[in-house]
């Protein structure tokens, strides 16, 4: 198994795996009954509920690195929305074929599902510069 340090190692085992990646990003909002310690938190880049902002299937061919990746994103951020996290994983097709798009369609809407309830252990989060992150009760470390 393939150690994944960064958004690259992904890529490469994709690549070699012939996989198709599917990647959800993320950002922070503050929910309504937040506390003012949250709020305060929240106020210093801190804390917050995930909100998926955009999702996107690649075949790995299509990504030369993760720099890539985050200049293609930054042309789709809305302003003053910018993704924290973005949540990756790999989806294979039947042996020697790629994932049938509606394949790839039902794993993109169970992902976003899973970033909206908070239930996000099945995937592999990277920060805006590549690094794999441990999510911890809600929180990024």
């Amino acid at each position: 198994m393939t150690e994944i340090k960064h958004f690259d190692d992904l890529l490469h085992a994709a690549r070699e795996r012939r996989e198709r990646l599917l990647l959800v990003f993320a950002g922070a909002e503050l929910p309504a009954d937040a506390t003012p310690e949250q709020r305060a938190r929240f106020a210093q880049g801190e804390g917050g509920a995930l909100a998926p902002l955009m999702c996107v299937d690649k075949p790995p061919e299509e990504l030369a690195s993760f720099d890539a990746l985050l200049r293609e994103s930054q042309q789709f951020e809305a302003p003053g929305q910018p993704w924290r996290l973005v949540f990756a994983a790999a989806l294979a097709g039947p042996p020697g074929q790629a994932p049938s798009e509606g394949d790839v369609d039902r794993a993109l809407h169970r992902m976003v599902d899973a970033v909206k309830a908070g239930t996000v252990s099945a995937y592999l989060p990277f920060n805006r510069e590549g690094f794999p992150v441990r999510l911890d009760q809600g929180n990024a470390e």
